[in-house]
């Protein structure tokens, strides 16, 4: 009994150690943990190439893997770079646009509100929109805050360039060996891993499926929807499309109304303001190309469902977002599917265990 006691004790030592240790690490990578995570989504993401590589460079692991990479960085971090600084110059634009009066948002709000018929516009009134000079105040100041947290990025940007510079090669550089050793890293996570093997099986698969259906049914198909509408108010000759298009590109995330936010007010606005025809090729791109786009595309790219309801992507991308910037786009959903995953593994055990103890 008192040999069992001492044993208990040293386990249960070992097991504070190790969790102490676990937090401790944690701690320590935690200013590299979104260039960690981005490293990771990439490995996983790229696989198929990195095979594609390694079956015409038999044994050459190092050079598939670095291959791999290069073309991940001319492919998508250098156009990701060109776009978001093209980007924050637009809103930079904007907003000293806005603050300079040369943009007047109460006078887009009564040309819109004067063009609606009489009927809407005492509707409008009725429920409180009636009030232009403060609606427009509010909408004014609305557009300058959002402007404005994209243009204060530029301003962060240049006031850390060590730090993104540090994160980015820290990025690269595990990136390189998650390809070449990823294979074996996560089978010694899996093996390590309390659980039964069945278990940590179905929670490896659960994860790398939300992560390739949220990156491939989430991002791409977002960027393709931002790509479009971006062309569309290129070819009405609307200002700042690649501003436009990258909101776009992030309201693709919300289920239900996608982008419809961003490109229903600007074909109401051009139709209120006498640009007949750039407001109808607007509403028919937003239609018939913008919003129809994931119906097609989506099924093509994530394969099969996630398993996860839209409410709950939504809220999760939401708050994944707000937890972890950019990083809670995959974040959020990830938590929800494996917390679902779980409850549906513990479910299925005590529904197992009640019928074997059934008489």
């Amino acid at each position: 009994m008192e040999a069992q006691r001492g044993k208990a004790i040293e386990q249960g030592g070992f097991l504070l150690f190790l969790g102490l240790i676990t937090l401790a690490l944690l701690v320590v990578v935690l200013p590299f943990l979104q260039p960690m995570l981005w490293a990771a989504l990439a490995a996983i993401m790229f696989q198929p190439l990195l095979r594609w590589f390694l079956a015409r460079l038999p044994g050459r692991d190092s050079l598939a893997a670095s291959l791999t990479l290069l073309v991940i960085f001319v492919a998508v971090i250098l156009p990701a770079f060109w776009i978001g600084s093209e980007v924050v110059d637009e809103a930079a634009g904007l907003v000293v646009a806005f603050q300079q009066g040369r943009i007047d948002v109460a006078d887009w709000f009564e040309q819109v509100f004067g063009a609606l018929p009489a009927n809407i516009q005492a509707s409008l009134s009725a429920s409180g929109f009636g009030d232009l000079s403060a609606l427009q105040q509010r909408a004014q100041e609305f557009a300058q805050d959002s402007l404005g947290l994209i243009a204060q990025q530029a301003i962060a940007f240049g006031g850390s360039v060590f730090g993104y510079v540090l994160a980015f090669a820290v990025g690269l550089y595990v990136s390189f060996f998650l390809l070449r050793d990823g294979k074996e890293i996560s089978r010694t996570i899996l093996r390590a891993l309390p659980f039964d093997q069945s278990i940590s099986e179905r929670l490896a698969g659960r994860f790398l499926g939300i992560v390739r259906a949220t990156i491939k049914g989430s991002i791409v198909v977002g960027l393709v929807q931002g790509a479009l509408g971006a062309i569309t108010f290129w070819v009405v000759g609307m200002p700042s499309v690649l501003l436009f298009g990258v909101i776009m590109a992030i309201a693709s995330l919300l289920p239900a109304v996608g982008p419809a936010i961003v490109w229903v007010p600007a074909a109401i606005y051009l139709l209120a303001t006498g640009a007949i025809w750039e407001g109808v090729v607007v509403a028919i791109s937003g239609v018939a190309l913008i919003g129809m786009i994931d119906n097609i595309l989506r099924p093509i790219l994530v394969g099969r469902d996630t398993g996860i309801p839209d409410w709950l992507i939504l809220v999760s991308t939401l708050g994944g977002i707000a937890l972890a910037g950019l990083s809670g786009i995959v974040i959020g959903p990830l938590i929800v599917g494996l917390f679902l995953a779980g409850w549906g593994i513990l479910s299925e055990q005590r529904a197992a265990a009640a019928a074997t103890a059934t008489p």
